[in-house]
């Protein structure tokens, strides 16, 4: 049985994805730019942090194929799809206030999630938050949304550095007074895979969140869950 069990936040514990992307949609509104996009395709653009996020959004909004989007910024240049840095800082001065503005609107948790929490909770299990998302916006919604279910919850701050470095699970897990080999990582994406590699974790992935099965099994997925249902006897072994 695990001590610790370390969630990412959008597309694991709560479906974020109707409140991002009517903040997308916006934001490329104000900038001039096509804003039809439906939650399919802007799933496809979070999970990385805001600043990589929006980079991928105006991408997106350029022609990029979904299967090319987890390159822009890295082997893609901005270029490509004809924006610029500049226009990354405009869309994220759009997105972030009205974004905050409206984070609760359409954001709920995936069934399941909070009986699985109180499950774990109840077993003496610790639970815990490692999130792109930026920390106020993690603080707000774990409080709202999961009441005295998480014994820690971080977010993307300036005084550590985003997933996929360890920093925010090492960080929980020096906090729990624990090691690698005594917690789990739950997420849903490519980024949270490379975090709990590069933590030491286990890492269990789900599908129901913003990438496909087919896309964590190419990514080396070795465990995927399909129902928070599933989790619980994983998770206590």
């Amino acid at each position: 049985m695990y001590k610790a069990v370390i969630f990412d936040m959008d597309g694991t514990i709560l479906n974020t994805i109707g409140d991002l992307t009517d903040a997308s949609n916006y934001a490329l509104a104000n900038l001039g730019k096509r804003h039809d996009f439906p939650e399919g395709k802007i799933k496809l653009c979070f999970g990385c942090g805001i600043d990589a996020d929006m980079e991928k959004v105006l991408a997106l909004e350029g022609g990029c194929a979904d299967e090319d989007l987890e390159y822009v910024g890295s082997t893609i240049p901005f270029s490509r799809y004809h924006f610029s840095e500049k226009d990354v800082t405009e869309l994220k001065g759009f997105f972030v206030p009205y974004y905050a503005a409206h984070r609760r609107e359409r954001t709920a948790p995936y069934e399941g999630i909070p009986e699985l929490l109180s499950a774990l909770r109840s077993r003496g299990v610790l639970t815990a938050v490692a999130s792109n998302k930026d920390d106020r916006d993690v603080q707000v919604l774990a409080e709202a949304l999961f009441p005295r279910l998480f014994d820690r919850a971080i977010g993307n701050h300036k005084e550590i550095r985003r997933k996929p470095a360890p920093d925010m699970v090492l960080e929980i897990l020096k906090d729990f007074h624990l090691t690698p080999k005594d917690a789990v990582y739950i997420g849903d994406s490519e980024v949270d895979l490379e975090t709990a590699k590069n933590s030491g974790l286990p890492c269990i992935s789900v599908d129901w969140g913003f990438r496909t099965r087919s896309f964590l099994l190419a990514h080396g997925a070795e465990v995927i869950m399909s129902s928070p249902a599933e989790l619980l006897p994983l998770l206590m072994g």
